[in-house]
């Protein structure tokens, strides 16, 4: 009996052995409220521990390069289809996955590898560049981004992925830095910071917030639904041009939870009043501070972020009046960009104020950052009149 009793416990042991080596051979984890399982992972164990040289590197890739890796790639792909994700939410998935093979804290170099070799073999165009002690990871786009590293390449424009690991500052001028070449066959395709929707996220992982302001003497108070994972998605994104960064949508969920209240509220208000209400909820629902101070660093937030934030700048606030502008009157408007400020002039049928004619077209300054003084529908800060703007940014209901 006791024979027997031994027995079944060593099989029992070879068993919960079996199974917690099976349960190492797969991924699993939740990616923006989704749980993705990743079966057999060909990666398993394999970890860049090698001083940093390219051809340490170079082994390491042919490591990976020789594992069954297709499998990985075409759940992510699949993924990426199923949920509509634009380059840059894709890009966080693979920052996810890389994760799992290897977690960042605990091996970097093999982390930001795994980064790159996914987002290689998904078809996007990537290449590495080291100095003695960094790995920098970069992208081909075309896309006019700030306040990043970039690097041209065979007539190429490549964007650093991996600055803020290095806390935003390399001296570029004293560190040499040496690309390190790959023969990857295949066409590669260019990567976008353009987000054309944010995904689908279940209502319970949102939370409420609440925001109010006053408007000609009374108290207007909203309840709306945000994700704290939507900080966690742009954390990294970069100033990008003013037609990326003002383009990015409402989620549905907090779309839902807002704009139906401003629609009701604005509805019995003429145009002019309403447009003149949005102005105000967009300056005094929030605190106004310097992205310096918040982040540290120039950091161009959508509308989605202006809400989930309790602080911003003018950009910001000039991005979630626009927003508001477009769903809910669709009115023609101009982005200006003035050297130390970003405001919105709007068309209107009648006249107010002085017009900026831009293209043929009177346009009238509606400036949704707080001032000392509250400015009416337009009127233009007084330091900005004798003041020289780029218009940054358009939108004609009738072309777009």
């Amino acid at each position: 009996m006791i024979k027997r009793s031994l027995i079944l416990a060593t099989l029992f042991i070879f068993a919960r052995v079996d199974s917690i080596s099976q349960q190492k051979d797969n991924l699993s984890f939740q990616f923006l409220g989704n749980v993705l399982t990743i079966d057999n992972n060909p990666f398993n164990g394999l970890k860049y521990s090698s001083t940093l040289s390219l051809s340490s590197m170079h082994d390491f890739y042919d490591q990976l390069n020789a594992a069954d890796y297709q499998p990985i790639i075409n759940k992510l792909l699949d993924h990426k289809n199923n949920q509509g994700l634009d380059d840059w939410l894709y890009y966080q998935l693979i920052r996810k996955t890389a994760q799992q093979l290897s977690p960042k804290a605990e091996n970097y170099f093999s982390y930001t590898l795994y980064k790159w070799f996914l987002l290689t073999k998904s078809g996007y165009d990537a290449i590495l560049r080291i100095s003695n002690d960094k790995m920098l990871f970069y992208v081909q786009s075309d896309e006019v981004i700030y306040n990043i590293p970039f690097t041209y390449q065979r007539d190429k424009q490549y964007v650093c992925l991996n600055y803020h690991d290095y806390s935003f500052s390399i001296d570029f001028q004293n560190e040499r830095f040496w690309n390190v070449e790959f023969n990857i066959p295949g066409e590669k395709r260019s990567f976008t910071y353009k987000v054309n929707r944010l995904p689908e996220i279940r209502l319970d992982d949102y939370i409420d917030k609440q925001i109010g302001f006053n408007y000609s003497q009374q108290q207007y108070l909203f309840t709306l639904k945000v994700n704290p994972e939507i900080k966690n998605l742009f954390t990294n994104y970069p100033a990008a041009d003013y037609s990326n960064q003002f383009a990015i949508p409402l989620s549905k969920q907090t779309y839902n939870s807002l704009i139906p209240q401003l629609k009701d509220v604005v509805r019995p208000m003429t145009v002019l009043n309403g447009v003149d209400y949005l102005m105000h909820f967009t300056r005094y629902a929030f605190l106004f501070e310097k992205d310096t101070v918040i982040f540290g660093r120039e950091k161009r937030l959508s509308a989605e972020e202006t809400l989930l934030y309790d602080q911003s700048d003018c950009e910001d606030r000039a991005a979630l009046f626009f927003y508001l502008v477009k769903e809910i009157y669709n009115l023609p408007m101009i982005v200006l960009a003035y050297p130390n400020h970003v405001s919105v002039a709007i068309k209107f049928d009648k006249r107010v104020g002085k017009p900026i004619v831009y293209n043929g077209t009177s346009y009238y300054v509606c400036d949704p950052t707080p001032q000392k003084k509250d400015l009416q529908l337009g009127q233009v800060l007084p330091q900005l009149k004798n003041e020289t703007f780029e218009v940054a940014y358009t939108h004609n209901p009738r072309i777009d």
